[in-house]
C-alpha cells in the first residue's frame, strides 16, 4: 500500500516565518517559506571560515559593520545622514547629464512639530529623489518653510499672553521683532526633524517664504496680477474669524456635525392679524433681515408674496415676502428669513434681487448699532437675551433640538462668522481656464487619475479669491492711501514706500501723504509662487530658474489639492507661462490600526519620533510607503515590528554575506571573484542551477522594480524587492549556498557563490536604498571593494540575462524539497534526522536535480549517501510515503526511517477514536428534526460543515493507519 502525498493536500502547507505573518502588506504568489536550521552545525564542517574587514565602515567611525554588531543601531542614522551632507551628496550633479529630476518640498508651517502626515510626505518625496539621483539625472529637491500667517501669530501671541502682555499693547515693528526673534529660536524645530528622516534635501539652497527675495516675488505677483485688472478691492460677505480678527478663505473653514437649537418665531404680517412662523438656528441675526421668502408653490404662503413683514424687536421695521423656488418646503416651517450680510446663501439671493445688506456684527463677534438695545452684546449672549424677550412678548413659538453643520476655524477652532468686510480679491475664473487646459492637453498629470475629476470640478466652479488677511505678521499688501483721498479709489500700487511716495507726488503733489494698507497676504498667496520663487523668479535670467525650471514632481497630501496645488498651477502658467511641475502625486492620509484618524481625542496619535527611537527610520519609511497613492494608509504597531524585522534580516543576510567572503589577502580567491560577470548571457548559463536561478530572478526583478519606480507605484516597489529578498534569496538562495560554501571540495563552487552572493546582495541593496536609506548605506559601506556611496551609485542595469528554463526547473527543485520537508513535519520528524529518499523522474529531470544532490541533502535533511534517482518507483515503495512534487517529479520516503511504526499506529488509534466521537454527535445532532427544523439556518450550515470536516479527516487518519499497520506486519 503506498501513501500518496500531493502538493494540494493539508498536509503539506508550508510553514511561513513569523516575520511574514506579521506584516499583512506583503503578500505575493510566490512567496516561499522553507524550514530554516539555525541549529546547524557549522563549527564541526572543516571549511575554514572566511572573514574580511571593510574599511571604508570603520576607519571614519561613521559606519558599523555587521561583523562587529549584532543588529543594526539606530543612533548611528544621524552620523550617517550628517557623513551624506558633509560629502555633498544632496546637491544636484551635472556629471552624468540627463534631465533634471526637480521637487519642491511643501513647505511645512514654520510652527509645526512633525508628525505622520510629514513623515509621509518625506518618505514618498525622499523616494522618487533618491531613485533619480542613482539613475544619473540631476537631483534637487528644494527645502523650505512656511511663515503661516494665522498659526505663528498664534503661538507667538500666546507666548506674550504668559508675560502678561497683549499684542495689541505693541507696536507693529514691536510684535513682528518678537516674532522674528521666535522664528530664530523656535523655527528651525521642524526642519531638523524632517532631516531625522533621512530627506536627502540640499539644504544649502532652504527657502522661508519671508526670505527678501520670496517676498520681492510675492510684491512682484501682486503688481502684475493688479495691472492685468485681476486683482480688486471691495466690500463683500466673506469667511471671519472673530477671535483672530481676520478674514480666512472658504478652503480653512472646516464644517462639523454638531448638536444645536432650532428656535421657531413669530413674524407679522404687516396690516394683518396673521403671523409667519420662521424657525432658524441663529436668532440674533434677525436684525440683518431685508425680506421674508416662501416657496412660491407652498399653498400655505403664497397669498402673502409680495406684502410685508414686521421684523420682532426692531420698533416696527418691515421687510418684503418674496417668491423663491430654492426655498425648502420642508425644513422647518417653510418659511425663510433672508439676512445677506450673515449667510452666504442670502448673500448671493439678495446681490441677484436687489436687496440691500445690512450688518449686525462687530468684527469681535458683537453685535452692532443696528441691533438696538443688544449692541455690545456677544453674539451668543444676545442670542439667549433675544429668546428671552421673544418669550416675554409672545413672539417666541418653541425651540426644539437641532443638528446643523457648524463653520469653524481650520486654525481658531472658533464659530467663524459670515460678515460683510472691505478685502482683496483675486479674480480667478482666466486663471483656472488655463488650468483646466493644462490637465486636458496632458501638459499636466495628476495621480491617482481620479483626483482630476475634483481639479475639475473645483476650478470649473472656482469663486474670486480673498487674498488678505487682518494680520500683523506676513507679506503687507504692496498697497499705499492717500491721507485724506478715499481709499477704494485713490491709492498707489508699488514695490516699496519710497517708489508709491514718489508716485504720489506725481499724481497729488509733493505735499501729499501716503500710508500703507494695514493687511497682510494670504499665507497661500506666496505659497502659490513656490515652485518658481524658490529657484529665483522674477528674475528669469537667475541659474536655477533656468536650470531646474519648470519643476518635475509635486508630492503632497491630497487634502490641499485646492489650497495650494491648483493655485500653484494658475500662478505658475500666469508668471512664467509653463506649468510649474510635470506631474502631481498626491498621497492619503494615516490613520490608525482601526482606520480612524489620528487625534489627541481619541488618544491614537503615533509619534514618528517615538516611532523612530523603537523601530529605526528604515523601518517607518518602509511601511507608510507601501500604500496606493491616493489612499489612506492604516498603521500598526504590527507592520512597523515586521518591518524592524526585514531590517534585522538585511543586516543578519549582510552579515552572512560578509563571513562568507574571502580573506583580504587572498587575492587568487578575489581574483576569482572578479572574474565572474553577470552581464552576458553565456556567463549566467553556465552557472549552477541555484546560482542561474537567483541571478535570473534578481534581473527578471531590476526591471520589473525599476518599471514600477518610474510609474511611481511605490507600493509594488517595496513589496517585490521585500518578497525576492526574503523568500528567493534568504529563505533559499542563502540556505543553498550553505551546500557550495561548506560541503563543496571545489574551489571554483565557493567562488561562484561567493560571487553570486556578493552580487545579488549589493544589487538589494542599490533597489532598497530609496525606501531604507540608513541600513543600506551601512551595509554598502561593510561590503569589500567599495568605490562610492551607495547613495550616488549608479542605479542597476536593466535589460540583463535570465533563464525562464532555470527558473522552471529551481521551482521544481523547490516543490521537491518543500514536499519532503512538509512530509517530515508531518510525521514529526526529528530536525536533526537524516532520511533516505528515492527521486523518480525522467531522465532530463534527474539531469537537473542530481547535480544538486549536495544542497537538496542539505535543505531536505537527507542522508547524502541513500539519495537514489531513478526513473521508476522502488522496490520499497509500498512501504515509503509517496511525495507528488510536482509532474513528472516524486519521492518515496522509506517510513521505517522516519518513525518508530508502532508508536505511530497507536497514536493514530487512539486519535481516530477521538475523532470518531466527535463526528458521530456531529452527526447526531443532524439526525435531530427538532434540531434541523428550529435551529438557524446558520447554525445547521456550520454543524453540516464541520461534520464533512470531521469525516474527511476519519477518512485519511484510516488509511494512514493502515498504511502504517501493514508496514508494521512487514517490518515483523
Amino acid at each position: 500500500m503506498i501513501l500518496q502525498m500531493t502538493l494540494s493536500s493539508p498536509f503539506l502547507l508550508s510553514s511561513c516565518s513569523s516575520a511574514h505573518r506579521l506584516n499583512p502588506l506583503l503578500f505575493s504568489k510566490r512567496r516561499h517559506c522553507p524550514f530554516k536550521f539555525s541549529h546547524f552545525p557549522f563549527h564541526l564542517l572543516t571549511k575554514p571560515r572566511f572573514f574580511t574587514v571593510a574599511a571604508a565602515a570603520t576607519e571614519n567611525g561613521v559606519f558599523t559593520s555587521p561583523e562587529n554588531a549584532k543588529s543594526f543601531d539606530f543612533s548611528s542614522e544621524e552620523r550617517i545622514y550628517n557623513w551624506w551632507e558633509s560629502q555633498g551628496f544632496f546637491k544636484p550633479t551635472f556629471d552624468r547629464g540627463g534631465d533634471p529630476f526637480v521637487v519642491s518640498m511643501p513647505p511645512p508651517n514654520v510652527t509645526g512639530s512633525l508628525h505622520m502626515g510629514h513623515a509621509m510626505f518625506v518618505a514618498l518625496e525622499d523616494i522618487m529623489v533618491r531613485y533619480n539621483r542613482m539613475k544619473g539625472r540631476p537631483t534637487l529637491w528644494l527645502p523650505g518653510t512656511d511663515h503661516a500667517g494665522i498659526a505663528t501669530q498664534l503661538v507667538v501671541e500666546k507666548m506674550l499672553a504668559s508675560e502678561g502682555i497683549k499684542r495689541t499693547d505693541m507696536s507693529r515693528d514691536e510684535f513682528t521683532k518678537r516674532v522674528w526673534e521666535w522664528k530664530e529660536k523656535y523655527g528651525g524645530t521642524i526642519t531638523n526633524q524632517i532631516k531625522r528622516l533621512g530627506a536627502s534635501c540640499d539644504w544649502t539652497r532652504e527657502r522661508f517664504t519671508l526670505d527678501e527675495q520670496l517676498s520681492q516675488a510675492v510684491i512682484e505677483a501682486f503688481i502684475k496680477l493688479h495691472e492685468k485688472g485681476l486683482i480688486y478691492q471691495g466690500s463683500y460677505l466673506v469667511n471671519w474669524s472673530p477671535n483672530l480678527q481676520t478674514a480666512v478663505s472658504d478652503l480653512e473653514v472646516e464644517y462639523s456635525e454638531e448638536p444645536g437649537t432650532l428656535y421657531h418665531i413669530k413674524y407679522r404680517v404687516a396690516g394683518q392679524s396673521d403671523f409667519l412662523t420662521v424657525a432658524t438656528t441663529r436668532p440674533e441675526t434677525l436684525f440683518g433681515d431685508v425680506a421674508i421668502a416662501v416657496n412660491p408653490k407652498d399653498d400655505r404662503y403664497s397669498k402673502f408674496i409680495g406684502k410685508m413683514a414686521i421684523v420682532p424687536m426692531t420698533y416696527g421695521r418691515h421687510v418684503p415676502i418674496i417668491a423663491d423656488r430654492h426655498v425648502d418646503k420642508d425644513f422647518g416651517t417653510g418659511v425663510l428669513k433672508i439676512s445677506p450680510g450673515h449667510d452666504h446663501n442670502d448673500y448671493y439671493l439678495a446681490r441677484k434681487l436687489g436687496l440691500p445688506i445690512l450688518n449686525v456684527m462687530n468684527k469681535d463677534g458683537t453685535l452692532n448699532e443696528v441691533a438696538g438695545l443688544y449692541c455690545g452684546l456677544d453674539r451668543f449672549e444676545a442670542r439667549k437675551k433675544l429668546w428671552s424677550e421673544l418669550e416675554e412678548t409672545g413672539l417666541a413659538v418653541r425651540k426644539e433640538p437641532h443638528t446643523s453643520r457648524v463653520p469653524r476655524s481650520q486654525r481658531g477652532g472658533e464659530i467663524i462668522e459670515p460678515l460683510v468686510s472691505k478685502q482683496w480679491f483675486v479674480t480667478m475664473e482666466s486663471l483656472a481656464e488655463k488650468a483646466l487646459l493644462a490637465v486636458e492637453k496632458g501638459e499636466l498629470t495628476i495621480m491617482p487619475e481620479r483626483f482630476e475629476k475634483i481639479y475639475n470640478h473645483w476650478l470649473s466652479n472656482i469663486k474670486d479669491w480673498c487674498i488678505s488677511r487682518q494680520l500683523w505678521w506676513g507679506h503687507r499688501i504692496p498697497v499705499w492711501y492717500i491721507v485724506g483721498k478715499n481709499c477704494e479709489e485713490d491709492y498707489i500700487v508699488a514695490r516699496n514706500a519710497d517708489e508709491a511716495l514718489e508716485k504720489a507726488r506725481e499724481k497729488y503733489g509733493k505735499n501729499v501723504e501716503i500710508y500703507q494698507d494695514p493687511d497682510v497676504l494670504d499665507t497661500w498667496f506666496s505659497s502659490a509662487l513656490w515652485p518658481f520663487s524658490t529657484l529665483g523668479w522674477p528674475d528669469v535670467a537667475a541659474e536655477d530658474f533656468k536650470k531646474f525650471y519648470p519643476t518635475t514632481m509635486l508630492e503632497t497630501g491630497h487634502d490641499i489639492l485646492f489650497f495650494w496645488v491648483a493655485r500653484m498651477v494658475m500662478m505658475g502658467i500666469e508668471f512664467t507661462g509653463t506649468v510649474p511641475f510635470s506631474y502631481v502625486y498626491l498621497h492619503g492620509l494615516i490613520r490608525d490600526s482601526q482606520g480612524r484618524k489620528m487625534s489627541k481625542t481619541l488618544g491614537n496619535v503615533i509619534d514618528p519620533l517615538d516611532t523612530i527611537k523603537e523601530f529605526g527610520t528604515d523601518a517607518l519609511r518602509f511601511t507608510i510607503s507601501l500604500g496606493t497613492a491616493g489612499q489612506d494608509l492604516n498603521l500598526s504597531t504590527e507592520r512597523l515590528t515586521a518591518n524592524k524585522s526585514f531590517t534585522n534580516k538585511l543586516w543578519n543576510a549582510g552579515k552572512f554575506v560578509l563571513q562568507n567572503m574571502p580573506s583580504k589577502t587572498d587575492e587568487s580567491a578575489w581574483e576569482a571573484i572578479k572574474n565572474c560577470k553577470f552581464d552576458k548571457e553565456e556567463s549566467v548559463l553556465v552557472l549552477p542551477l541555484p546560482e542561474c536561478w537567483v541571478v535570473s530572478e534578481l534581473h527578471v526583478l531590476i526591471d520589473m522594480v525599476t518599471a514600477s519606480y518610474d510609474k511611481f507605484f511605490f507600493g509594488d516597489v517595496g513589496r517585490e524587492i521585500y518578497d525576492f529578498f526574503w523568500s528567493d534569496f534568504a529563505d533559499w538562495y542563502i540556505e543553498a549556498s550553505k551546500a557550495r560554501l561548506y560541503q563543496s571540495e571545489a574551489d571554483s563552487a565557493s567562488s561562484e557563490a561567493q560571487a553570486v552572493l556578493l552580487y545579488v546582495f549589493e544589487n538589494v541593496l542599490k533597489l532598497l536604498h530609496p525606501f531604507m536609506p540608513f541600513v543600506t548605506e551601512a551595509l554598502w559601506q561593510a561590503l569589500p571593494d567599495r568605490k562610492e556611496a551607495l547613495i550616488v551609485s549608479p542605479w542597476p542595469q536593466t535589460s540583463l540575462p535570465r533563464f525562464p528554463n532555470s527558473i522552471k526547473k529551481f521551482e521544481n527543485f523547490q516543490a521537491l524539497t518543500r514536499a519532503i520537508r512538509n512530509a517530515r513535519a508531518e510525521y514529526s520528524v526529528e530536525p536533526a534526522k537524516r532520511i533516505s529518499a528515492s527521486i523518480v523522474a525522467s531522465e532530463e529531470v534527474i539531469q537537473y536535480i542530481s547535480k544538486e544532490k549536495e544542497v537538496l541533502a542539505l535543505l531536505s535533511r537527507l542522508d547524502l549517501q541513500n539519495i537514489h534517482f531513478t526513473d521508476s518507483p522502488p522496490g520499497d515503495a509500498n512501504h515509503s510515503v509517496h511525495l507528488v512534487a510536482s509532474e513528472g517529479l516524486e519521492a518515496y520516503l522509506p517510513l521505517a526511517d522516519m518513525v518508530d511504526l508502532s508508536a505511530e499506529v497507536e497514536r493514530l488509534s487512539k486519535r481516530l477514536s477521538k475523532m470518531q466521537v466527535e463526528y458521530d454527535g456531529l452527526v447526531a445532532r443532524l439526525s435531530s428534526q427538532k434540531f434541523v427544523e428550529k435551529a438557524p439556518e446558520d447554525v445547521v450550515r456550520g454543524v453540516r460543515e464541520k461534520a464533512a470536516e470531521a469525516e474527511e479527516k476519519i477518512n485519511l487518519t484510516k488509511n494512514r493507519l493502515a498504511f502504517l499497520k501493514s508496514s508494521v506486519l512487514v517490518s515483523k
